[in-house]
């Protein structure tokens, strides 16, 4: 290892060392040098001279790692983050990133009752114009950003699956396949999900 290698910050690792040592300073001492360092679990100030032999046992880590990134992925990093924080400070998480403007019977349903029990599990029916498609898609949002479900199944009648493929995409950026039970015969025996 050469001596310009060792730099102020620069961490050292060797059989000679006890444990890493940050590199404070760099003295020549004849044919030798001595280190002046801080060892990093101990913060114990180590002053070992080594020859040039010892010097090339020694592995080097550069210095601490600069703070030059990217701003736009590191912004991107943290918002991702403030997302999936967000829910725990903002009960009503799930309207902010969907399009629909729910009614007040359609929020009591997901928020008082739903979202309060510990475990869900809920068969949703009502009326016809109730508004079963917001409500199941208020839900989906939330669990999803809690990150309590991976996967969803959707059972509706025939005559309404692909109007519900549709508002699931439209107001709740949701995507859907249906699967028919043409489809589960023909490829019977096999795991369709």
């Amino acid at each position: 290892m050469l001596v310009e290698a060792l730099k102020p910050g620069a961490v050292v690792t060797g059989p000679l060392l006890p444990e890493p040592v940050e590199i404070i300073a760099v003295i020549p001492f004849g044919n030798s040098v001595k280190l002046i360092g801080k060892g990093l679990a101990t913060k114990q100030v180590r002053e070992p001279i080594l020859s040039q032999v010892q010097l090339a046992q020694l592995t080097i880590s550069p210095a601490l790692q600069p703070f030059d990134g990217d701003p736009a992925r590191f912004r991107l990093g943290i918002e991702a983050q403030r997302l999936g924080l967000a829910y725990e400070y903002d009960p009503y998480f799930s309207l902010s990133i969907a399009r629909v403007d729910p009614l007040p019977h359609q929020l009591e349903a997901v928020y008082d009752y739903f979202l309060k029990l510990p475990r869900i599990r809920f068969l949703l029916a009502d009326d016809p114009g109730a508004g079963k498609t917001i409500m199941a898609g208020l839900l989906l949002k939330e669990l999803k950003a809690r990150g309590l479900v991976r996967r969803t199944l959707v059972v509706t009648p025939a005559n309404l699956t692909f109007q519900w493929q549709r508002e699931l995409k439209d107001k709740f950026r949701e995507t859907f396949e249906v699967v028919r039970s043409d489809v589960l015969r023909a490829n019977y025996g096999q795991n369709p999900w």
